[in-house]
């Protein structure tokens, strides 16, 4: 049975300091405008069966690291959505369509963020079509079907369906409510990070008393890392260390800050963690992490179930915690840079650091959440 104890022994994969780190506040707002991040707020914190969601103190674990606190934002139960993909996806639909019933919704997911866009659509009575690669489980298109939208399945990976879905939506006429920005399509994908915003809202009022040291943001495409970054602009009066994670065999960002611009990288084999398993940082999300930035790291897989059952079994918390595989990767990514005393002290991780994490989704896919509490490590 997975213990606490057991994280000694983790590590990170790589690690890479941001040479042209350099966190500008304007500038970061002007990319994402303090107009869009408070709008979104207003009119998000008005749905049905709004309320923030909960933000965990990690007690267990930070004592395990010799860290002051470890605070986990609970996403599992934002709008019984179970992702805290439900901020943009549906507010992006309803900015669009401005109550326009005529129009129908497309987008390509791999599975929270077409969650959202379903879920907004059936809620404003649209029409949607949501494209989803082969590695898309049918747990996750079956909950997009339960919203009323028509799921059209693509055989290849995120991108190539995404790529149906600009096709078919140029040829029909369709609105693409997309998160990820492209030469001429930019609103949309603004739009979407400003609803994740709203998270970062939330844990301003929620940490009161305390300043965060660090934040650990998961990327993929890079929009929830982007608009958390805006979201530290528009209402921290801070600049915490910002690292992002990405999956060891899906590092975009960590390639483009590398080598100083977006890198398009061939991914080998699809991380467990699909919704990361991304090949290239979105354009939005770029100009905002380029400069903003501290560190990158990649983790591995091997972690992830580990890692699912230990939030499951209270062994980090004094709760128990229903956390999915993209919940995983900011907490591995933490143990590992504490375990390498080096690194550690380079980034200042100490007794005073207080940490906050991401956990972005619960058993969005239910499927294989009880997959991995079953794996034998």
């Amino acid at each position: 049975m997975s213990k606490i104890s057991e994280v000694s022994n983790w590590k990170y994969s790589k690690f890479l300091k941001n040479e042209k780190n350099n966190f500008n506040k304007n500038s970061i707002l002007k990319i994402l405008p303090k107009l869009f991040i408070d709008e979104a707020y207003n009119v998000i914190s008005g749905w049905n069966n709004y309320f923030p969601t909960p933000l965990i103190s990690l007690k267990k674990l930070s004592k395990k690291l010799n860290l002051n606190q470890i605070f986990y934002k609970d996403e599992s139960k934002r709008f019984n959505l179970k992702s805290f993909k439900a901020l943009g996806g549906a507010y992006a639909v309803e900015k669009i369509t401005d109550g326009n019933k005529e129009i129908i919704i497309s987008t390509a997911t791999a599975g929270n963020h077409g969650r959202s866009v379903a879920w907004g659509s059936k809620n404003l009575g649209l029409n949607c079509k949501i494209f989803i690669s082969k590695y898309v489980s049918e747990n996750r298109a079956e909950v997009m079907r339960s919203f009323g939208a028509d799921v059209i399945r693509v055989d290849g990976n995120y991108e190539d369906s995404l790529n149906e879905c600009i096709r078919q939506s140029k040829k029909n006429n369709w609105q693409i409510v997309q998160d990820v920005a492209w030469k001429d399509y930019i609103l949309v994908p603004k739009l979407t990070m400003a609803g994740y915003s709203v998270m970062m809202k939330e844990i301003s009022e929620q940490i009161k008393i305390q300043k965060i040291s660090h934040i650990i943001l998961q990327a993929g495409v890079g929009g929830m890392a982007a608009a958390m970054v805006a979201g530290i602009a528009r209402y921290l009066d801070h600049v915490p260390q910002i690292i992002v994670v990405e999956p060891e065999s899906a590092a975009c960002v960590l390639a483009s800050i590398k080598n100083e611009k977006i890198e398009k990288i061939l991914i080998e084999k699809e991380s467990i963690m699909g919704g990361m398993s991304c090949g290239e940082v979105s354009l939005i999300p770029w100009e905002i992490l380029k400069n903003s930035i501290s560190y990158c790291v990649t983790v591995s897989d091997e972690y992830v179930s580990k890692t699912v059952k230990l939030l499951a079994r209270g062994e980090f918390s004094s709760e128990k915690i229903v956390g999915g595989e993209c919940s995983t990767p900011g907490i591995i990514a933490l143990i590992g840079l504490s375990n390498d005393k080096q690194i550690k002290d380079q980034i200042n991780l100490n007794v005073d650091s207080n940490v906050l994490l991401i956990g972005c989704e619960g058993d969005a896919d239910e499927n294989l959440y009880q997959e991995l509490l079953k794996k034998n490590d």
